[in-house]
């Protein structure tokens, strides 16, 4: 018995939020009481995730165009598509190709439990079949002369004759048993069975976390670069206003060529900023229409602002106490324990004899009647005589396998304690570097204010209005980053403790 890999590789994406939405109220993050059984924590994820603002988001495409083998192929609306985060999450659970496949494989492992169910079920059948045959007598050795033997015997009346072409009509009715009543190895595989049914839910739970993830990562990038762009295109439009004035300077007889010049490369690469900023927006916007399943020339109008919320201190042992409970990762690794635990036990049971019983009730005679009862019952009692280098064999491939899991499932734990620690370091660090960045971009803004003024006023030429703007620039790039950094952290440290999936909200702040 095996078990299936489902895990999604994250997509790279960045999270930004925006250099305006400062609010400085701290986001309490603390653990709740969850369900903790697979079948709960599946339950409760499919209540949560999959209607996350309320009713289901739906897309509707524009048309659809058949494409090889017969696939229809969605074509995009032409109007943008008004996008929340909640909506673009709600999308993703219902349309991304992985999750599509992990529910496939979902209905597939229920029909292997069932095949296996079915070993332990008595398999009743009714069979009913009602035949013509016309027999040759002679060709089969009852020729005339033969009969004529018999009749000189005195074994048949005088001039009684036997025809040796016979035809017969019978028919007739059965209804068959077959019950194995003692199997262990079987029973052990059903149960092992349960615990695999398990695993391939909690797979799918760690995939629909993943999906949130990295759609939440790529609504925030599009949002990240929406940013970037109006910042661009706001500097763009700083740097027209100096070229023009330097320009109006020179013609007016009291500026300089230099400064002229100065300000129109100035202004060249301005554009040529707002230019690479239109050009990420547009690519990024392609990245979360495939992390969503839309089609990717889907235009997007996203309605959320990203909140920014500063992350309430959060206590070591109980966040690994939470991830320990809420990993799916590690809840499917204790599952595949119980699975080859149960594959060891059902080999080791393979030395115990199994006991069966079968046969069958009918009834049968010519079409025409009379009928008579036919039936056969039957035990069977099978016990392996010698077949031990084979078991033990089987034994210790499960049994290795087992301490593989066992190995596995102590590693995790120790990586999901420093998975813990270093998003805490990380969450910590960039809160520092959020707030020296807020106080550049400050002091960056006045610094240009007043080399604006000086140049305005004539005491100035251009050059410290240039190098002010250029870093403001800089000082706003590195705010970006500390934002980039904090809140990766901040979903890096929820993803750790294996709650992103229902309180990504919390730890963003919103």
């Amino acid at each position: 018995m095996t078990t299936s890999n489902l895990h999604q590789n994250l997509l790279a994406a960045a999270l930004l939020l925006p250099l305006g939405a400062a609010a400085q109220t701290a986001v309490q993050a603390a653990p709740q009481p969850l369900p903790t059984a697979p079948s709960a924590l599946l339950a409760a994820q499919n209540e949560k995730l999959s209607q996350p603002a309320g009713d289901a988001f739906v897309f509707t495409p524009a048309s659809t165009t058949p494409g090889p083998a017969g696939v229809s192929i969605e074509q995009p609306q032409d109007a943008p598509l008004p996008l929340s985060l909640d909506d673009a999450i709600a999308l993703g659970l219902q349309r991304n190709i992985r999750l599509v496949y992990d529910r496939a494989n979902q209905r597939a492992d229920r029909g292997y439990t069932l095949g296996v169910f079915n070993a332990l079920l008595p398999s009743l059948n009714f069979d009913a079949q009602s035949s013509a045959q016309e027999l040759n007598l002679a060709a089969q050795g009852f020729k005339p002369a033969l009969f004529a033997k018999f009749a000189s015997s005195g074994l048949f009346p005088p001039g009684f004759k036997i025809a040796t072409i016979v035809k017969v009509n019978t028919t007739q009715a059965q209804l068959s048993l077959d019950q194995v009543l003692f199997n262990a190895t079987d029973i052990e595989l059903y149960r092992g069975t349960k615990h695999e049914t398990q695993v391939v839910d909690l797979n799918l739970l760690s995939d629909r976390g993943d999906l949130v993830l990295t759609t939440g990562m790529a609504y925030l990038q599009v949002l990240a670069d929406q940013a970037n762009l109006s910042n661009a295109q706001a500097q763009e439009h700083s740097a027209k206003t100096l070229f023009d004035q330097a320009s109006a300077k020179q013609n007016a007889g009291v500026g300089i060529h230099l400064d002229t010049l100065r300000a129109q490369v100035q202004y060249q690469q301005r554009q040529q900023d707002a230019l690479a900023a239109q050009n990420t927006v547009d690519k990024d916007t392609i990245q979360l229409d495939r992390v969503i399943g839309l089609p990717a020339g889907q235009p997007l109008r996203l309605t959320d602002t990203v909140p920014f919320g500063q992350l309430a201190e959060m206590d070591l042992d109980a966040a690994k106490m939470t991830a320990y409970s809420r990993r799916k990762d590690l809840l499917s690794l204790e599952q595949q324990i119980q699975v080859t635990s149960l594959e060891l036990n059902a080999v080791k049971f393979q030395r115990l004899p199994t006991i069966a019983v079968n046969g069958y009730y009918g009834v049968i005679g010519i079409t025409t009647g009379p009928y008579h009862g036919d039936f056969v019952a039957q035990g069977t009692l099978r016990f392996p005589i010698f077949r031990e280098a084979s078991q033990r064999g089987e034994q210790e491939v499960v049994d290795s396998q087992l301490t593989a899991l066992h190995q596995r499932e102590a590693d995790l734990r120790v990586t999901i304690d420093a998975q813990i620690r270093s998003a805490m370091l990380d969450v910590t660090a960039a809160d520092e570097l959020v707030k020296v960045a807020q106080s550049n971009v400050q002091l960056a803004q006045q610094e240009l204010s007043d080399e604006r003024d000086r140049f305005a006023s004539g005491v100035d030429d251009d050059l410290p209005v240039v190098d002010a703007e250029a870093s403001l620039a800089s000082a706003q790039a590195q705010l970006v980053r500390s934002l980039y950094q904090y809140n990766v952290a901040k979903l890096q440290l929820a993803r750790s403790s294996g709650v992103v999936e229902t309180r990504y909200r919390t730890y963003l702040g919103k």
